[in-house]
């Protein structure tokens, strides 16, 4: 399946990830997941190309409608289990997710409650816009993996800031974040929180360019319980931008922290 202009922009312009505006809880992450095909990839342009308007220029969609029309194009033993994303996550065999699962825990710290169980609240409830309980959303759109960058291969020229990871950063940073930031301050979310974040002191002067009373307090890492992070209130959204990523590197347990712990230090 070949990535379309139309989609692709589509994408580019509109996409804003999953969940509900008026959720308590919002993750933004450093950019969409993903990436491994391109085939894959063109299934979700097509299907957000198609099934949301543009009206509102900053839409999350429903990741359940989403995943039911990404194909699952899993090696080895799962790959005659799952037909599609959904079945991959959502269905009834559906394998938990090791980033998901520490983002629940860190809402439920931040709550006050007691852990459900982690699978079962995936498949059921993470994400879901009717719920209002949380928001994931990419600070950047595209889908990479493993840090590679292949938009650069499409015969798309007349979208030059595709020839490089960098130029499309550049080309949408200031409009995704200034819709990211006028959301916050329109929808007054509890908790926002930033991770696997590279660029921690643009996105701090951003953010005080649109807040301009806003101070930032830095907090040190705890080993395994809390990660190094910034902290700000935003007229009463705790808004917290963090370098780590709330999943093990390379399986290592030593790579980790407590994201409940991290969500009741907030005292939310």
């Amino acid at each position: 399946m070949i990535i379309q202009e139309k989609a692709i922009k589509h994408w580019i312009d509109n996409f804003y990830g999953y969940g509900s505006w008026h959720a308590k809880h919002w993750f933004i992450a450093h950019e969409e997941s993903g990436g491994d095909l391109p085939e894959e990839e063109a299934e979700k342009f097509n299907f957000f190309y198609n099934n949301y308007t543009s009206s509102s220029n900053a839409t999350l969609c429903d990741i359940r409608e989403l995943y039911r029309h990404v194909a699952a194009r899993l090696d080895g033993p799962r790959a005659n289990i799952f037909s599609n994303f959904y079945d991959y996550r959502f269905g009834p065999s559906a394998v938990q997710h090791g980033l998901w699962k520490n983002l629940i825990a860190f809402v439920h710290g931040c709550s006050g409650q007691k852990l459900p169980d982690l699978l079962e609240y995936q498949k059921v409830s993470f994400l879901s816009p009717s719920r209002h309980h949380e928001a994931l959303i990419p600070l950047y759109p595209l889908p990479t993996h493993n840090h590679a960058w292949y938009y650069s291969w499409l015969d798309l020229p007349q979208f030059p800031f595709l020839k490089s990871r960098a130029l499309f950063q550049e080309h949408v940073y200031h409009s995704r974040m200034e819709k990211i930031l006028q959301n916050i301050k329109t929808y007054k979310p509890a908790v926002v929180l930033m991770y696997g974040m590279d660029n921690i002191n643009v996105l701090k002067e951003t953010v005080q360019g649109f807040f301009p009373k806003v101070k930032f307090k830095q907090i040190k890492a705890i080993k395994r319980q809390i990660p190094q992070h910034h902290l700000a209130d935003l007229a009463g959204t705790k808004l917290i931008i963090t370098t780590q990523i709330p999943a093990l590197r390379h399986n290592r347990i030593e790579t980790g922290f407590d994201w409940e712990a991290m969500g009741r230090s907030l005292g939310v």
